[in-house]
């Protein structure tokens, strides 16, 4: 259910409210389908009886309805697939992020030069083992095919945790990926769309970022396929690099994703939410 929470400014909603929300702003009108979602939004006192909206939504549905900045990421875990993210308008910044399970998500402020923070708290970023103790195994890589990685994945959900050189032979992967990959507690992708120039497909500027983090064995960035990937792109022959590295270079390499301010073409085309 949705919820609000005016002394932090937050809310939950799902894809279905936020999208209530956006035609009663732009159309007045809801269909049929999205009924249920725009009863749930009343109980909540979200929306008036006359389908009024609030006031205090006012800063978050004038940022999604106009964005600057996308900010998505992707996480891969043992509970499935979450989503968060952020937008940035033209006033204010949200973020967004989801739970294993929920429909909702929860939206709330940030100040723009606190992005990059809450980028890396979705992402769970923080020091580990490689960052000096290990500082040796820093920059150490692996190559192999996406093929090989589905294989062994699958080998690996399939059949449970067995001795990381028997799940190497069985797919014919490199062992260490087997070993690295047996520490694997997620994997997440971050990509962020803006308004970009005329050289750019489809009039947008994109940047993305693939990590693993592997726990004791530390975080890996994807460097093949070299993102960010259009559909299309990658297949089971496309070859696959990893290379270990600090949180740090992570910090860094989230900073860099976010366009700088001249490449913020704000009367151009606008990503979609």
């Amino acid at each position: 259910m949705p919820a609000m929470d005016p002394t932090r400014r937050r809310l939950r909603l799902s894809d279905a409210h936020i999208s209530v929300l956006g035609l009663l702003v732009e159309e007045g009108e809801v269909p049929g389908e999205l009924g249920e979602a725009r009863s749930e939004l009343r109980a909540a006192g979200i929306l008036e009886e006359d389908d009024k909206i609030s006031a205090e939504l006012y800063p978050l549905v004038s940022t999604l309805l106009e964005p600057h900045v996308i900010a998505r990421v992707e996480m891969t875990g043992p509970r499935g697939v979450t989503n968060h993210g952020a937008v940035v308008g033209s006033d204010f910044v949200f973020t967004h992020e989801g739970w294993p399970g929920e429909e909702e998500s929860e939206y709330a402020p940030v100040q723009p030069e606190m992005l990059v923070f809450a980028l890396a708290r979705m992402v769970d970023l923080h020091q580990n083992g490689t960052d000096g103790t290990d500082a040796a195994d820093i920059g150490e890589e692996i190559s192999a095919t996406m093929g090989v990685l589905d294989a062994l994945l699958d080998r690996m959900e399939s059949e449970g945790p067995d001795d990381a050189a028997a799940m190497a032979g069985s797919v014919a992967a490199p062992v260490r990926l087997a070993e690295v990959l047996a520490q694997l507690n997620c994997m997440w992708r971050l990509t962020v769309v803006w308004p970009g120039g005329e050289g750019d497909a489809d009039g947008l500027g994109v940047s993305a970022l693939a990590v693993w983090d592997c726990g004791l064995e530390g975080y890996w960035v994807r460097e093949l396929p070299a993102e960010p990937i259009r559909e299309g792109q990658a297949d089971e022959s496309s070859e696959l690099k990893v290379r270990r590295v600090t949180a740090k270079e992570i910090w860094e390499r989230i900073t860099d994703l976010l366009p700088d301010q001249e490449q913020l073409l704000v009367d151009g085309p606008t990503p979609a939410a």
